[in-house]
């Protein structure tokens, strides 16, 4: 088994090297600039769009609200990144890291903008006459008409790592283990929570695509809102240290972070490597998993469904992650021996006593691992349609929960000879990373090859918005 976890953590330092976190860098800031910074100009607009009731229209092509697939998409990145992610970024990069997890959304909201476009752009019906798409579809559909070859194996591709990141990775085992964790700080047997989780994963995905989506649009909204308003308590609370505290954050993005109290010390390229590529696992921009439930949304305007799903790396990195950075820093959580979960804990019950920062964390932590398990869900199962049609997705169903409840089995039984080195459930970790960087290479290839498309879609899009209000203006006098 360490032999295995190995090989694996190899691979996933060669995937998530230098090429694709400047690939991801790259592709974000190319697009900023050629939008003309749009995640900043056009921001209220996009927040406007995403709490403004929208009246249905029979007009609207689609199978959800605009305002259900943001949420559906949220329910999959508002997730262990925000807990555990960010405490791992810091405990190994560094304050500094935070930084760089900061920067890395700020050109994130650009990529998640032209993917989200692009989805609803180039979305086709299935057998059945839903609505879909995503990456591997606008791929074939937009790649395919001037290179067919290419785009046939970059749409492979992505749709293959995509159902493996669903079953294997990010969408089962890290979510699973860390709910089955969480129940265990709480007091409950980590054999009775994996049954638990079994039961109601099959439960939820096994109502359809409107049933997941009523799920994540109950659900998102309020948890996110819960760990928001605790974060903020915490910063208030601890309101003094936030200068020094924001002042240690930008020093270190730049400067050798020195080793202090359970911290070892970290370097420039560290922080960078650890904020980047902890803040992508949270947001997802740039592994096209949101374009997929951006393409069921019920609209007639790529570039209003890419606005709206541009909020989602607002709220889940720049507020949530940033949040949970700001605690860990202010309360020296970060420089303590704890790591993951364990260190998150400890900021919120030094401030708000060890019981509430207990329940507050690991409860928040429940309620986003299982939200993710959903939203994956229905992005793998998505990827299955393409490769296999629309038949295949009742099967896949069935695959998805034995999945689900295989952790049992992989993990539990194996870790508990190893119960010290947890070499299973981090190779799985490893895993989940491996195929979140597999899924971006296609991505972010198609979103460059792609970019007339996006450029044309959104300049039409805002000279017609110009010329209605100018004529709204011109009827007023």
């Amino acid at each position: 088994m360490a032999a295995i976890a190995g090989g694996f953590e190899w691979f996933d330092d060669l995937v998530w090297g230098p090429p694709l976190l400047i690939l991801l860098l790259g592709v974000g800031i190319f697009l900023t600039v050629s939008l003309r910074g749009l995640q900043v100009s056009r921001l209220p607009l996009a927040a406007r769009m995403v709490f403004t009731p929208h009246k249905e229209s029979a007009s609207k092509k689609g199978d959800l609200t605009s305002f259900a697939a943001l949420c559906t998409a949220l329910a999959a990145t508002i997730g262990t990144g925000n807990i555990v992610g960010v405490a791992t970024a810091v405990s190994i990069g560094g304050p500094g890291a935070l930084f760089w997890m900061f920067v890395a959304a700020f050109f994130g909201m650009a990529t998640k903008y032209a993917e989200c476009l692009l989805a609803v752009h180039f979305r086709e019906t299935d057998s059945r006459g839903r609505y879909v798409g995503g990456p591997m579809f606008y791929i074939r559909n937009g790649i395919g008409k001037k290179y067919p070859r290419l785009a046939a194996v970059l749409a492979f591709m992505f749709a293959l790592f995509g159902i493996m990141a669903g079953c294997l990775g990010i969408g089962t085992y890290t979510q699973i283990n860390s709910i089955v964790e969480a129940g265990a700080q709480l007091g409950v047997d980590r054999l009775y929570s994996a049954i638990a989780v079994t039961l109601i994963v099959g439960w939820i995905i096994y109502g359809g695509l409107k049933y997941i989506a009523n799920t994540s649009r109950t659900v998102v909204p309020v948890m996110a809102m819960v760990y928001i308003v605790c974060c903020l308590v915490v910063v208030g609370l601890n309101i003094s240290a936030v200068p020094d505290a924001i002042m240690l954050i930008v020093k270190s993005a730049f400067t050798t972070t020195s080793a202090v109290g359970g911290f070892a010390g970290a370097t420039v390229l560290m922080a960078i490597q650890k904020g980047v590529a902890r803040g992508i696992f949270s947001n997802e921009a740039g592994l096209g998993s949101a374009p997929i439930a951006a393409a069921s949304a019920k609209t007639n305007s790529p570039v209003e469904q890419g606005l709206i799903s541009m909020t989602g790396t607002f709220l889940d990195t720049m507020i949530i992650c940033m949040l949970t950075g700001l605690t860990l820093v202010l309360t020296g959580a970060w420089s303590s021996e704890e790591t993951g979960v364990a260190m998150t804990t400890l900021a919120f019950s030094q401030t708000l006593g060890s019981a509430a920062g207990l329940y507050i964390i690991n409860i928040s932590l429940l309620f986003f691992a299982m939200t993710t398990i959903i939203g994956w869900n229905f992005y793998a199962s998505r990827c299955v349609i393409y490769l296999f049609g629309a038949r295949a997705v009742t099967p896949f169903k069935i695959i998805f929960i034995m999945f689900v409840a295989s952790y049992i089995l992989i993990v539990l039984f194996v870790d508990m000879g190893d119960a010290t080195q947890k070499t299973a459930i981090n190779t799985v970790w490893t895993l989940s990373d491996i195929a979140n960087g597999l899924m971006a290479f296609p991505n972010l290839i198609a979103l460059f090859m792609l970019r007339k498309v996006i450029w044309s879609d959104t300049r039409d899009y805002f000279n017609n918005l110009k010329m209605k209000r100018q004529k709204a203006a011109i009827e007023e006098k």
